[in-house]
């Protein structure tokens, strides 16, 4: 689904939806403003899809460094899902910081 078909339906998902509660919590007066504007949904469908562009982007240079080839997922699955839960959280992390609560 593209990021205008999602705007369209008012979908937005988990990172939107964890830049709408940093909002409310840390900066209430440009939630204010992005909800009479009627910019919210776009706002945080924005958000959301930058997020997941910057994820993909960032997960495979993470995983790489981290070892996390498909060597290793052929060899022991559970070493390579756990080198690539740690590259998400990773990646989450950076994400967060640059993205979500900015």
């Amino acid at each position: 689904m593209n990021t205008s078909t999602q705007q369209a339906n008012g979908w937005i998902g988990r990172y939107g939806l964890m830049r709408k509660a940093y909002l409310e919590e840390h900066q209430p007066e440009l939630l204010r403003e992005l909800t009479r504007s009627g910019r919210l949904s776009q706002h945080l469908a924005e958000v959301d899809a930058a997020a997941r562009r910057r994820l993909e982007a960032l997960m495979p240079a993470l995983a790489r460094n981290a070892g996390a080839t498909e060597a290793l997922k052929a060899r022991d699955q559970l070493a390579w899902v756990q080198l690539m839960n740690a590259c998400k959280a990773q990646a989450e992390e950076i994400i967060f910081d640059e993205i979500i609560y900015t």
